[in-house]
């Protein structure tokens, strides 16, 4: 089976990560830190809100069982894009809402994706989702990894 890789930030990675696992088709999520300009960042440096990254999941899919643009329709849904560095409680540039791109397609359905929920009316306020470019992941410490279903809690809302 030939996967494919995606990135998304949309807050705290645990459940964000949760909500993907969930997902037929996705067969491997990882928990980590993209973005930033600390090489290997620790999350107590990420938590400091100085190191640039933000916290994201690094999602493995098979695009024979779910496409790219069901995988975005996910992100979109877990979370509000018109938040500007936060999400519910959690505050500071390391919960921005961002979709990294691994291929010019990607990156095309990921902006088409985002136009047209701005056009669709669901938010009032603009959508601040960055897309860009992947850059280097750094995977999480072990104890973050389905750090929730580890803890039998559920994800955010579908």
């Amino acid at each position: 089976m030939a996967t494919e890789k995606a990135m998304f930030g949309a807050g705290c990675f645990w459940g964000v990560e949760a909500t993907f696992r969930r997902v037929p088709g996705v067969v491997n999520t990882t928990v980590g830190y993209a973005g930033g300009h600390t090489k290997n960042p620790t999350y107590e440096e990420v938590c400091t809100d100085l190191t640039g990254h933000a916290e994201v999941v690094l999602v493995e899919y098979d695009p024979d069982r779910i496409r790219y643009d069901q995988l975005l329709e996910v992100f979109w849904n877990c979370h509000d894009p018109t938040q500007l560095n936060r999400q519910g409680p959690d505050v500071g540039t390391q919960y921005r809402s961002v979709i990294f791109t691994f291929t010019p397609e990607q990156q095309e359905a990921a902006e088409a994706s985002r136009e047209r929920l701005e056009r669709s009316g669901k938010y009032s306020r603009p959508i601040v989702t960055q897309i860009l470019p992947a850059p280097e992941f750094y995977p999480a410490e072990e104890y973050h990894q389905r750090y929730l279903e580890k803890r039998g809690l559920r994800s955010c809302h579908l």
